[in-house]
């Protein structure tokens, strides 16, 4: 097992995944969750509703990331996605709440590199 440095923080990246897709009718109820089920195959948590999450330890994993998310986005709705290095992401404040316990989990300090 290789244990990974400090400076690494750097090249560790998050994949941010927020969307809205809409939900008026039957079928636009079943692309949204089909959507999430994929965002969960594809190795993404739920950091907030519509809001998900994944980590990946470098630039190489995020792009093969995000082209295999170009294959499972909807057609209607919003769908962004904003890319940060691990040391960003340990920078976030929260307000009000906790980090969940799914989270606590998915951190740096947990990845495992083989």
């Amino acid at each position: 097992m290789k244990e990974l440095k400090t400076d690494s923080l750097f090249r560790v990246m998050r994949i941010i995944v927020f969307y809205d897709l809409p939900t008026t009718t039957k079928a636009d109820i079943s692309i949204s969750s089909k959507f999430r089920t994929e965002l969960l195959k594809r190795g993404f948590l739920m950091l907030q509703e519509s809001i998900y999450i994944k980590q990946c330890l470098n630039h190489d994993w995020v792009n093969r990331t995000m082209i295999s998310l170009e294959g499972i986005v909807p057609k209607k709705g919003d769908v962004r996605i904003l890319k940060i290095t691990e040391k960003q992401y340990e920078e976030i404040v929260i307000l009000s709440g906790k980090k969940s316990l799914k989270e606590q989990y998915n951190n740096f300090n947990s990845l495992v590199v083989i």
